[in-house]
C-alpha cells in the first residue's frame, strides 16, 4: 500500500484536468452513502467535529475521514484529513492519501465545475470573498474554465487579502488582481461571485447581485447559518452539489425554507443531473445562478484516485 503525501498530491493534480475528471465522474455511475458528521461536544458554542465520507466507483472504493477543530492553536491545525483508497475489483488497499490537500483541490475543482456549467461563457470578472487556504485554488480553478481578466479579493483582514492578491498576481500575470473593501460595489461589478468565508452571517446580499451573475457559496456547513441572504435565493436559479447534504447542512437554502418563502423543489438540480445533461442549466444571459456546495465523498474519491494514478505511473 502506497502513502501519497501532500507534496505528491500537489504535484499530481492540476486544473482543468481535475475539473474534467469531476465532471465525468458525476455524469457516470457511482455510489455515495450520505456523509456522516459528528459533533464532538454538546456545547452549541463548540464546533469540534469528526466526519466520514464513503463512496465507490467502478475503479476505486474510498473513505475520507477528517477532524475539524476550528479553535485549534499552533502547533495544531484546524483540519486533519486522510483518504483511504481501495481497488474496486478485489478490495485490495491501494493507498493512504493526504486528504487535506485533496480537499483543497477538489473543493475548488467543484467551484470551477459549477462555473463551467452555470456562468456566462463571456464571464471575465470574478469576486472572491475569503482569504483562507482555499483562495488560491478557487482562483486557479475558475480561471481555468472562464477567460478571467479581473479578480477582486475581499477579506475581513485586508493584509490577508493583499497576500492572496500578491501571490496570485505573480502566478497569473494575465489577470488584474485587486483588494476590495466595498462588497456591494464589487458584487455589482462581478460576473462570478464566490464566497468561501466561513461567516455565520450573510456576506452577499441579493440586492447587490446584478442580472447575469453566477454565485457560488462554499464556506458554510451549518443549517442555521449562511453566506447569502434570502433575497438572493429568491431571485436566483438555485443548484446544489447534493440535495441530501444541502437539506441537512446548507443554511443558505434551509433558512429561506424555514421562513416559508422557499421550498425544497426550488432547487433546480444537483451535480449528477447537471453533469449528465438531464437538468436545465443557464438559459439566458440575464439569469442569476446560485450554486451551494457542501462537499461530497465522490469528489474526494476522484481527487485521491487521480493523485494515486499520477503518483504511481
Amino acid at each position: 500500500m502506497k502513502v501519497i503525501s501532500a507534496e505528491q498530491v500537489h504535484a499530481a493534480l492540476s486544473y482543468p484536468e481535475l475539473i474534467d475528471a469531476l465532471g465525468e465522474a458525476y455524469a457516470g455511475e457511482f455510489k455515495m452513502p450520505p456523509r456522516q458528521v459528528f459533533l464532538l461536544d454538546d456545547d452549541e458554542a463548540n464546533h469540534d467535529a469528526f466526519a466520514v465520507l464513503p463512496s465507490w466507483s467502478s475503479e476505486f472504493i474510498g473513505v475520507k475521514a477528517f477532524t475539524y477543530f476550528p479553535g485549534a492553536e499552533a502547533p495544531y491545525k484546524s483540519l486533519y484529513s486522510k483518504v483511504m483508497l481501495f481497488d474496486r475489483e478485489h478490495g485490495e488497499p491501494l493507498a493512504l492519501v493526504d486528504g487535506t490537500t485533496v480537499t483543497f483541490w477538489r473543493t475548488a475543482g467543484i467551484s470551477g465545475l459549477a462555473t463551467r456549467l452555470l456562468a456566462r461563457e463571456d464571464a471575465e470578472t470574478m469576486l472572491l470573498l475569503g482569504t483562507g487556504n482555499l483562495a488560491p485554488y478557487i482562483i486557479r480553478a475558475n480561471a481555468s474554465v472562464r477567460p478571467l481578466k479581473k479578480v477582486m479579493v475581499w477579506g475581513r483582514t485586508p493584509s490577508k487579502a493583499e497576500a492572496v492578491v500578491s501571490a496570485m498576481g505573480g502566478e497569473l500575470p494575465g489577470i488584474e488582481f485587486s483588494v476590495v473593501e466595498d462588497r456591494e460595489a464589487a458584487c455589482g461589478e462581478a460576473d462570478i461571485v464566490v464566497a468561501a468565508t466561513g461567516s455565520h452571517e450573510p456576506v452577499v446580499l441579493g440586492d447587490w447581485i446584478t442580472p447575469g451573475t453566477h454565485t457560488d457559496f462554499i464556506g458554510n456547513h451549518h443549517a442555521t447559518k449562511r453566506e447569502c441572504d434570502t433575497a438572493l435565493v429568491l431571485k436566483s436559479k438555485v443548484y446544489a452539489d447534493s440535495r441530501v447534504n444541502a437539506f441537512k447542512e446548507a443554511g443558505e437554502i434551509l433558512v429561506p425554507i424555514s421562513e416559508g418563502v422557499f421550498e425544497e423543489g426550488g432547487v433546480v438540480a444537483e451535480l449528477t443531473e447537471m453533469c449528465s445533461g438531464t437538468a436545465a442549466l443557464r438559459e439566458g444571459d440575464e439569469e442569476i445562478t446560485l450554486f451551494k456546495s457542501i462537499g461530497m465523498a465522490m469528489s474526494d474519491l476522484v481527487g485521491a484516485g487521480l493523485a494515486y494514478k499520477v503518483a504511481t505511473s
